[in-house]
């Protein structure tokens, strides 16, 4: 059943094939959806991007570059965006970024300003600017052109819980989460709808980037509830429900994707 046929969006935070913005283009498209993407500015990472994404079957994608501290590259993406399509039913928030010499246990409270501040804005902050560039286009989009959209944000446990070595990063994304539900208040009367997913422990480049976290993707095989670590694809799964019509009164929310690991106390 193609639950998101006649559904255009955009995709940020396609790295490589391990990204979970990668699973969430490939359930997507598999639904019916068409996806356009954003890469990280230059030659390498566009190279890069393109090849994951055409690993899903799309030929020639619509890329482009993105450094999402730029809000003069932001205009430019969904200018460009908006002039290639006629709606954006859906729009995908798969980035984040804090310096990974602070991403190690005992290394929070010497954390520097700038990469603190630097790990909102990346993380946090730049939810509410795409979300404020995707409204008018979501505009055009929903019910019988009603207008209406969904709006997506990936996180994590660690901005719940103290994880060892997640430190800014936690805060980041707790700062997500609290933007994703003050959008969700905002947007709710347009019909768009702002969630998060906080998918569990996946072998990504950003995990890669947290000292220890290998350590959590171990401990889950003998203590999530079900016994292992979530795959990408049901994530994939859980972004395809939040970008369909079966999710409609669903908004504000943070949905755990992590084979129950949250629910564990010790």
């Amino acid at each position: 059943m193609a639950l998101l046929a006649g559904k255009t969006g955009l995709i940020v935070g396609i790295a490589n094939d391990r990204s979970y913005a990668w699973h969430i283009a490939k359930a997507m498209t598999d639904h019916g959806a068409r996806c356009a993407f954003t890469h990280l500015p230059g030659q390498k990472n566009e190279r890069r991007t393109g090849k994951a994404v055409e690993s899903i079957g799309i030929a020639n994608p619509w890329m482009r570059p993105l450094d999402a501290a730029s809000d003069g590259d932001l205009d430019d993406v969904f200018a460009a965006y908006a002039q290639s399509f006629e709606r954006m039913d859906f729009l995908v928030h798969s980035i984040a970024y804090a310096d990974r010499d602070w991403l190690q246990p005992g290394k929070f409270a010497a954390t520097p300003r700038a990469a603190f501040m630097q790990a909102i804005d990346i993380s946090a902050y730049t939810l509410a600017a795409m979300a404020s560039r995707a409204r008018p286009l979501m505009a055009r989009a929903g019910p019988g052109g009603k207008g209406g959209g969904s709006i997506m944000a990936m996180s994590y446990y660690g901005s719940e819980k103290v994880v060892r070595g997640y430190n800014v990063m936690g805060v980041a994304k707790a700062a997500l989460e609290c933007t994703a539900r003050y959008l969700a208040a905002e947007l709710g009367p347009e019909n768009i709808r702002v969630n998060t997913i906080s998918g569990g422990y996946l072998r990504t480049l950003a995990v890669q980037a947290v000292s220890g976290a290998e350590e959590i993707g171990e401990r889950n095989l003998e203590h999530a509830p079900l016994r292992r670590n979530v795959e990408g694809a049901e994530v994939g799964n859980t972004a395809v429900y939040l970008a369909s019509d079966l999710s409609t009164a669903v908004t504000g929310e943070n949905i755990y994707v992590d084979c129950g690991a949250n629910i564990i106390g010790g």
